[in-house]
């Protein structure tokens, strides 16, 4: 089946906002979607920022623009049909190596070009179907609020929706301490697993199939000392009474994957299940919370 994308262009904010909407509002949703900065350099707020969105077939272009509505700054769409290739690696191939603090995530095809610097960790995410390569900003900020974390390192810990496992690999290299992962997606688990592999840490991270906290492992597990869920608000703030039943009392809760106008929400709800907002990662669309249970 041939491979259509479709190209928007506008500043950075609208088309991050475009992009979360089309990943969670649309059904059957876009294979990837890129965020490509202008040639220039001009700033998040020059209009010549690009959102491609990948999708197998012809899309519903009146979904799509319903999906869109009210977002201010896009241009009208453009429509390609692709030959057929893998696409979603394509689109990935060229991101280039991300930091975000000690983590320094590449690819394979970028191992030459790795910073040497003491204390860094180097975590290699090549193209793949997975979401978490580390160039969104909820993977990068969550690996930054990581970054900062000191103190004595948790003794469980769990990353729900893992995705591609970068989190859970990063967690592993940080603390050396067992992480056990989750993913409802059978791909994403295949995935996250092969990274885990690729990076070396299969003795201390696996990777289990599993809709939420719905898995043994997750239950012979509990209660967790820390839980990443970088995943959407809407399923955060359903999973916050879910969440205080598998995490240990005084232990912390990282969230990501909600958008700055759904924050109050998803700490409305994490607060009426018994946690408490320790520390936040400012972004102007994707900010990152970290909560204890108290």
């Amino acid at each position: 089946m041939a491979t259509n994308k479709i190209i928007w262009a506008g500043p950075r904010p609208a088309l991050e906002d475009a992009g979360i909407r089309l990943t969670e509002f649309l059904h059957p949703p876009p294979s990837v979607v890129g965020l490509t900065a202008p040639g220039d350099a001009a700033g998040d707020d020059a209009a010549n920022w690009r959102l491609e969105a990948y999708f197998t077939g012809s899309p519903d272009m009146g979904a799509v623009e319903a999906a869109l509505a009210g977002i201010e700054g896009l241009s009208a769409p453009q429509i390609e049909e692709l030959p057929d290739i893998d696409w979603v690696a394509h689109s990935l191939a060229g991101l280039g190596v991300v930091r975000a603090g000690r983590f320094v995530l590449y690819g394979s095809h970028d191992a030459d070009k790795l910073p040497d610097e003491p204390g860094d960790f180097a975590i290699r995410i090549d193209a793949n179907e997975a979401f978490g390569t580390g160039h969104h900003p909820t993977t990068a900020g969550c690996l930054e609020l990581l970054d900062r974390l000191a103190g004595v390192a948790p003794q469980s810990i769990l990353d729900l929706g893992t995705g591609s496992g970068v989190l859970a690999i990063a967690a592993a290299k940080q603390w050396r301490r067992p992480v056990l992962a989750a993913d409802i997606d059978a791909k994403s688990v295949e995935i996250a697993r092969r990274n885990v592999a690729l990076n070396e840490e299969t003795d201390l991270a696996d990777i289990v199939c599993a809709d939420g906290f719905e898995h043994d492992r997750i239950a012979a597990a509990a209660p967790f000392d820390f839980v990443f869920a970088n995943i959407l608000a809407r399923p955060l703030i359903e999973f916050a009474p879910e969440m205080a039943r598998h995490v240990a009392l005084r232990g912390r809760v990282m969230l990501a994957g909600l958008m700055a106008e759904q924050e109050a929400a998803v700490t409305a709800a994490f607060e009426a299940a018994g946690f408490r907002r320790l520390n936040r990662l400012d972004h102007p669309v994707w900010p990152v919370l970290l909560f204890v249970r108290v």
